[in-house]
């Protein structure tokens, strides 16, 4: 006596309708358009298979018309057959522009998965990147070190004065240190020139510390 226990996985159904026509069903590879009216044929010959209900195969019997390899076999020139694998004729054009519709639609949803599950994905990544332009806020502190150059190539520009050319309220640049301080001369006495700074502070050099 055959085993009751009835099959209630689709995926288990279709196993079972390999095993039992495998004419007709395939497994793997390149499938074949199967007869129209074939769920009456199949029902009848498993009217007494206990394994399997009328609902779970029509379940069953959907998924596997409706897979991609399925749908890609219903092209012109391709034999409908039945569940011994006899050819019932070929497949009308409207059978053949369904088939391509509904892959097409298939495969443009999976791709539009695909792509929303790639992009869920992807903005702790995107998040990541923006501390990265941080350092470039930085680069100001590179013209604070340009202020030092500027005074060196003015200094480098300056000629050291000659005393018999300079008069009192005279703008100079006193070199003081490295780099050169710009004042007014006061007077003149003898080598002695006595200067006030832009700063308001007062000395007194010699000619060859005036640099022009």
């Amino acid at each position: 006596m055959e085993s009751t226990e009835k099959l209630t996985d689709t995926n288990a159904i279709l196993a079972y309708l390999y095993e039992t026509f495998p004419l007709c069903f395939i497994a793997e590879g390149e499938t074949k358009p199967l007869k129209i009216g074939l769920f009456q044929d199949l029902a009848e010959r498993l009217a007494d298979d206990s394994k399997v209900s009328k609902t779970q195969l029509r379940i069953a019997l959907r998924r596997y018309t409706s897979s991609w390899r399925y749908l890609k076999c219903v092209k012109p020139g391709a034999q409908r057959i039945d569940l011994d694998g006899n050819a019932c004729g070929e497949l009308e054009q409207e059978h053949i522009d369904h088939a391509a519709a509904t892959l097409k639609e298939s495969q443009d949803k999976a791709k539009a998965k695909r792509m929303a599950q790639a992009k869920s994905a992807n903005p702790a990544p995107k998040a990541a990147k923006k501390p990265v332009k941080k350092p470039v806020a930085k680069r100001p502190k590179a013209a604070q070190s340009s202020k030092p150059v500027k005074e060196v190539v003015a200094a480098e520009n300056l000629t050291p004065a000659v005393l018999t050319e300079l008069k009192p309220n005279q703008r100079v640049n006193v070199k003081l240190g490295k780099a050169p301080v710009a004042g007014v001369i006061l007077d003149i006495k003898k080598e002695d020139v006595q200067v006030q700074l832009d700063s308001g502070l007062t000395i007194k050099v010699r000619a060859e510390h005036i640099l022009l």
